[in-house]
């Protein structure tokens, strides 16, 4: 009897991770505009939810399935965004001011590839350079990495842009000629 409630208990908390790593999957998805994609993977994220659902309402007596839901779900949120992280789907725009405006920085981005706008700006110690640069989300890290290597107190502000339209960066990107 044991045996069987420990695989019982295991089976709730597997189907519960992978359905709410569809479940997040599904979220991001739908918030970054695929929705035909994210269409495909509700259809699969319910099924998975229904079995998952239906084994711990025909086994309500027994608290360790519920519990095993509940952490499956938690684990499951994790997982999801874990996953999402590695998908790295759409554009990250980082906003980077500069200790001095004389550096060379917004060239040396350009030469690796990410689209930089630059401008002269005034904080509250003196002259700074103002950059806006957009990449894909896949190269955030390596260029936060870049940034710091570059200028080591370079103050930086990152978010994800809805909608870009325009610019010859964004049209190279589209067709797969990022030097990366």
């Amino acid at each position: 009897m044991l045996e069987n409630s420990l695989v019982m208990v295991a089976i709730i908390f597997i189907i519960n991770v992978i359905y709410v790593s569809f479940f997040t999957i599904r979220m991001i998805l739908t918030l970054k505009g695929y929705r035909y994609v994210a269409a495909v993977v509700s259809m699969i994220e319910i099924v998975i939810y229904v079995v998952g659902l239906g084994l711990v309402l025909d086994n309500l007596n027994q608290i360790q399935n519920l519990i095993a839901y509940a952490v499956g779900y938690g684990i499951g949120v994790i997982v999801g965004t874990k996953i999402e992280e590695k998908m790295a789907l759409g554009y990250i725009t980082v906003n980077v001011i500069t200790k001095e405006y004389d550096r060379d920085l917004p060239k040396q981005l350009r030469d690796k590839g990410y689209g930089v706008t630059s401008w002269a700006a005034q904080g509250l110690e003196g002259d700074r350079m103002a950059l806006q640069v957009l990449t894909p989300r896949k190269y955030e890290l390596k260029l936060y990495h870049l940034i710091k290597d570059l200028d080591p107190k370079a103050f930086i502000i990152a978010y994800e842009p809805k909608t870009i339209y325009g610019g010859f960066w964004v049209k190279s990107v589209k067709k797969g000629k990022l030097p990366h």
